[in-house]
C-alpha cells in the first residue's frame, strides 16, 4: 500500500478538473486506488429505487465521486495556502507531516 500525503479531515483545494479552484475537506481515502471522496466536490447523480423496508426513498440523489490525489493540494493551516507535503521526524522519534512553504507541522 503506497504511503498518501493526504489525510481524512484536511483541507484541499482541487488544482484541476470540473471542480477546479474548489476547496473542500477530504471525508475518505482509498490509497490503494490513489483517490479520495472531498466533500461538495465531483458531484455525481445516483438514481435510486425507493425501498420502504429501509426507510430510503427513491429519486435522484446527488452524491460525491472519488477524485485522484494527483488532482489536489492540501492547504497549510497556518498561511492558508495550498502547499505540498513533506515529512520529517520530531525530536520524540515521531512522523509529522510539514508544509514545504511555511515549515509548520501538520496534524
Amino acid at each position: 500500500m503506497k504511503k498518501v500525503k493526504v489525510k481524512k479531515n484536511d483541507q484541499v483545494l482541487v488544482i484541476t478538473g470540473r471542480d477546479k479552484g474548489v476547496v473542500g475537506k477530504v471525508l475518505r481515502v482509498h490509497p490503494d486506488q490513489g483517490t479520495a471522496i472531498v466533500e461538495r466536490v465531483n458531484l455525481v447523480k445516483r438514481h435510486t429505487r425507493a425501498n420502504p423496508q429501509k426507510k430510503i426513498q427513491g429519486g435522484i440523489l446527488e452524491r460525491e465521486a472519488p477524485i485522484r490525489l494527483s488532482n489536489l493540494k492540501v492547504i497549510c493551516p497556518e498561511s492558508s495556502k495550498p502547499t505540498r507535503i513533506g515529512r520529517i521526524r520530531t525530536k520524540e522519534g515521531e512522523g509529522a507531516r510539514v508544509c514545504k512553504a511555511s515549515g509548520a507541522v501538520i496534524n
